[in-house]
């Protein structure tokens, strides 16, 4: 086996495996197997891992990194974290949710979390009885159930849909969530327009669709977000998401992978029984040979890397915003610490009725009136995220995650569309605030807000998401389909599998198509 290094081999080398893509999942995937005494090369086009999964610092001269692109976990099994032996810790949060709104003319909001009682009141308050909490109590009692009998399933092999429905055990839930369109149960289980839709945001989380799309694809993106570790939570990476990343090529780099950063792949060829890899670098080009290729990339990049003809790509409709404030905002709605409003996912022009005419709008070819949006302040569950100084004088960051914004609306001038989307969406945000957002901004050493908006355009140019799709293509049901394969990651190559986000049961930072993958080679037994 060649020497742990961060640079490969000159030349041509011969390998177990060759990874192409050093993200979250090509990490796990590089792991497991040289765990098992694969020898693996993994070949990442940029100068660090991590891809998505990465903490930056993003504003000159300011000491505070952050999460520039996926931010929070719960996809991840535990089961990835303790077999690696992962030096990687998340934090809860202790509320999960804060949606500002106007009734009678007076600010309020519902603060979901702190406690069951203090929920039930939040709601009462808002809707002047308790029937919205208890049927928020029977809705998730009903995704619960269904997270623990799926989410087990992730890192197994490919259950059919029988099987799954049988594991779901609960014919209301199979209906709900696999088989109408998820708006047919928001509507059946409530009646608030504002309760509705922070139902409903879970649905739109980087997928374009109505809450009645025949596709159900919202279903698909719904049933993710709320399977996770067989709870539905999100926590927040200690450290920021690249210490998941940085923990995961430790634990590769240590079971002896080479990590060979600033290699771009540039085609795969194969018989089905070998395959080479040929890469550039800045200094020249170079041939891998290995028995399996493991793509941790698009479907489209898959495509173009072994000559195959592309999918379809679905397009990204999302806007990123990332910020660091030298102080929380104060808020309209004086009954709530914005110490906790804005620690849990404080949702923005995000009412039902609001979520559909927003899609509408976006699907007519225009920006959204009122652009839904996310945000939600690392820092006051992870201060260490910041500098000490940055710290002690009481500063935090903010990340805003916008929806229904699809890449087409870019297309003629993504600068332009960048500045005019952001400034309507921080203007719906400043429509619950007692002071303006822009009036807390940090500024950065060259005098400059810190502020970092990026289109789904701008996530194809950076880290190269077919149409900005965080998700590679539209999410899949975590069921065989014709042509899935057993692990989901199969290709038409016998020893080429996608690995990324793009696999079945991909999407989000999990780990499940990386470990996956490892999995289908080490069945394999030839290596």
């Amino acid at each position: 086996m060649l020497p742990r290094t961060m640079t490969a081999p000159e030349g041509t080398g011969t390998y177990d495996v060759v990874i192409v893509g050093g993200g979250h999942n090509g990490l796990v995937a590089a792991a497991y197997l040289a765990r098992a005494g694969r020898s693996v090369l993994v070949l990442e086009r940029l100068d660090h891992t991590g891809g998505a999964a990465v903490s930056t610092r993003p504003f000159a001269g300011v000491d505070a990194r952050l999460s520039r692109y996926s931010y929070l976990v719960s996809l991840l099994p535990g089961k990835i974290v303790s077999d690696l032996g992962l030096d990687f810790r998340l934090r809860t949060r202790s509320i999960s949710s804060y949606t500002p709104t106007v009734r009678d003319g007076r600010p309020t909001g519902l603060l979901v979390g702190g406690g069951e009682e203090r929920t039930r009141a939040a709601f009462a308050r808002l809707t002047g009885s308790d029937r919205e909490y208890e049927a928020w109590r029977r809705f998730y009692a009903l995704t619960g159930r269904v997270a623990e009998r799926v989410f087990p399933t992730l890192t197994e092999p490919l259950p059919t849909r029988e099987a799954l429905r049988r594991a779901v055990d609960d014919e209301t839930a199979w209906r709900t969530l696999f088989e109408e369109p998820i708006g047919v149960a928001v509507e059946d289980h409530f009646s608030d327009d504002l309760v509705r839709g922070v139902v409903l945001t879970d649905a739109l989380i980087g997928t374009f669709a109505d809450a009645h799309d025949p596709s159900l694809a919202q279903n698909r993106c719904f049933l993710y977000h709320v399977i996770g570790g067989g709870t539905g939570a999100w926590d927040v990476p200690v450290g920021g998401m690249g210490a998941l990343t940085d923990a995961l090529a430790d634990a590769a780099r240590a079971a002896g992978a080479v990590l060979a950063t600033g290699h771009e792949a540039i085609r795969v060829d194969t018989d089905g029984r070998r395959a080479e890899v040929a890469y550039r670098t800045a200094d020249g080009e170079g041939v891998a040979a290995a028995r399996h290729v493991l793509v941790n990339a698009s479907p489209q990049a898959l495509a173009a890397l072994t000559g195959d003809t592309p999918p379809h790509p679905a397009e990204g409709a999302q806007l990123k915003v990332n910020m660091l404030l030298e102080r929380l905002p104060r808020l309209r709605d004086t009954s709530v610490d914005p110490r906790e409003a804005f620690a849990g996912t404080f949702h923005i022009a995000e009412g039902y009725g609001q979520l559909a005419a927003a899609h509408a709008q976006a699907a007519a070819g225009k920006l959204p009136e009122a652009p839904p949006s996310e945000i939600y302040c690392h820092s006051l569950t992870d201060p260490g995220i910041l500098g000490p100084d940055l710290a002690a004088r009481g500063f935090h960051t903010l990340t805003l995650f916008g929806l229904h914004t699809p890449a087409r609306l870019f297309e003629q001038d993504n600068d332009a569309t960048r500045e005019q989307l952001l400034a309507a969406t921080l203007a719906q945000l400043d429509a619950h605030l007692a002071e303006p957002l822009a009036d807390c901004l940090a500024r950065d050493a060259d005098g400059r807000p810190c502020l970092e908006a990026r289109t789904p355009l701008d996530l194809e140019h950076d880290l190269g998401l077919p149409g900005g799709n965080i998700f590679h293509r539209e999410l899949s049901w975590p069921h065989a389909q014709e042509g899935t394969g057993r692990w989901g990651v199969e290709t038409r190559h016998a020893n080429v599998l996608l690995c990324g986000a793009g696999a079945v049961r991909g999407g989000g930072v999990s780990g499940v198509p990386g470990h996956n993958a490892a999995m289908a080679v080490l069945e394999a037994g030839d290596g």
